[in-house]
């Protein structure tokens, strides 16, 4: 609610869990309304009533909805995570942030690996290769890959074998 918007007559949830009267110029009244008194006593029991006064009397009006809104917001993750409150959903939000990364970085190597590959010509047709056979056609051997693309690429940061391993994340590097 707005400090300039008129209020109901009731006491704001700040007056009211506090068991005092609640004037018309409480300070809290524009920011905890009535119907919301989970709101000031996570607040209350985090920050105090006190600071919460003292902390919205150095910000500038136009900015004080914002602040309250920001000290409701760490004032539950405060009390559902009393040991990191904030700090914990920060380290939580930035290690998915690197997981993400992760899987950003082994989709776009997938993709230089497929996209190096060379196409089979025109002139053979998949019917030419038979799986039974042992002497496997050449226009199917990837051989302009040796000792190219595929030798730098498995000596990069990921530590990927030939041999079917997983890489220093657990993963394999290759479908």
């Amino acid at each position: 609610m707005k400090s300039n918007e008129s209020r109901s007559s009731s006491s704001c949830a700040a007056c009211k869990f506090l068991k005092r009267r609640c004037t018309s110029n409480c300070q809290f009244a524009p920011y905890f309304r009535s119907d919301e008194p989970k709101k000031f006593t996570n607040v209350h029991k985090v920050f105090g009533a006190s600071n919460v006064i003292k902390i919205l009397n150095e910000v500038p009006q136009d900015q004080r909805e914002d602040t309250v809104n920001s000290l409701v917001y760490e004032a539950e993750v405060r009390l559902r995570d009393p040991v990191y409150g904030c700090i914990g959903a920060i380290a939580s939000l930035q290690r998915k942030m690197v997981e993400l990364q992760h899987d950003l970085m082994v989709t776009r190597a997938h993709l230089a690996y497929y996209e190096a590959k060379p196409r089979p010509s025109t002139s053979c047709s998949f019917l030419d290769y038979d799986p039974l056979n042992v002497n496997v056609p050449s226009v199917f051997v990837d051989t302009s890959l040796s000792g190219g693309f595929l030798d730098n690429f498995s000596q990069n940061s990921f530590g990927m074998d030939h041999s079917g391993s997983t890489n220093e994340f657990g993963q394999f590097p290759f479908p």
